[in-house]
């Protein structure tokens, strides 16, 4: 256990900021789920909610809980699913 008052309020802080974190990472992870079961189910809603999905990566990747370029990654990832899902429709 830190002794010093510094190290006290910066346990504290940190362990404040990874609760938010997980919180933040759970939320998108979840609508990463969601959208990959709606891809299944129907594509063309699924293309609608690709929205809300790259939305909440960027927040993520804006509020540092994931890097920037994991974000991409995981953007880039659900887009080309997404395009051979519905070319496969068409």
């Amino acid at each position: 256990m830190a002794k010093i008052k510094s190290a006290v309020k910066r346990a504290r802080t940190s362990q404040i900021v990874g609760q938010r974190n997980a919180s933040v990472k759970a939320g998108f992870r979840t609508l990463v789920r969601n959208f990959n079961e709606l891809l299944d189910h129907d594509p063309t809603e699924a293309a609608k909610f690709f929205e809300v999905v790259t939305t909440a990566l960027d927040q993520a990747a804006g509020k540092k809980v994931i890097h920037a370029n994991t974000a991409a990654r995981k953007k880039s990832r659900l887009a080309r699913r997404l395009k051979m899902k519905l070319a496969g429709e068409v």
